[in-house]
């Protein structure tokens, strides 16, 4: 490719990118929100898991907030955003994932499910209700006491990511 051709590929790339980005087809934060959507409102996640953890409804509903904050342009309302996030914990279960040759339990695993429900006001061909899991490993030796609240931190984390990805990163 001769240089002027390269300079004229790499303009043409440049104004396709920035048409991209002002229109609000596309963000580097990854996010596709269209441009008219200016609010999100996200409920308090209720826990309706049978195994209790007191602080984990709070903990994802906290941190599904921050994720918006710092991943969208949106403004968090309090009701009525022009999209909604509700949900709730529907599981909370630990169970052997790998077993020794004594027919003990090497490795636990913690494994949290949400139930949401993505509400889009402007563009409601776009709502939908969905499942989500993530899970944390721990050797067996450990009680959950002991790694729970470090588990139940990375778990919430991928779990804001999945939720974040289904719902305005379209992948």
């Amino acid at each position: 490719m001769t240089s002027r051709a390269h300079i004229i590929s790499l303009f043409l790339l440049g104004a396709l990118t920035a048409v991209a980005v002002a229109c609000g087809i596309y963000s580097f934060s990854g996010t596709s929100i269209q441009p008219d959507i200016k609010t999100v409102t996200i409920n308090y996640f209720e826990y309706k898991a049978l195994r209790v953890n007191p602080s984990l409804s709070n903990d994802l509903t906290e941190a599904l907030k921050e994720k918006f904050r710092k991943m969208t342009r949106l403004e968090q309302v309090e009701e009525e955003g022009d999209i909604e996030i509700e949900g709730s914990v529907t599981g909370y279960d630990v169970r052997a994932t790998a077993v020794t040759a004594n027919e003990v339990a090497a490795q636990n695993r913690l494994t949290v499910s949400v139930k949401i429900s993505f509400t889009n006001r402007k563009y409601p061909e776009d709502d939908f209700e969905k499942s989500f899991s993530a899970f944390g490993d721990y050797d067996s030796t450990l009680s959950l006491d002991a790694v729970e609240a470090q588990l139940c931190e990375e778990i919430v984390e991928q779990l804001c990511e999945d939720i974040l990805n289904a719902t305005v990163a379209n992948w």
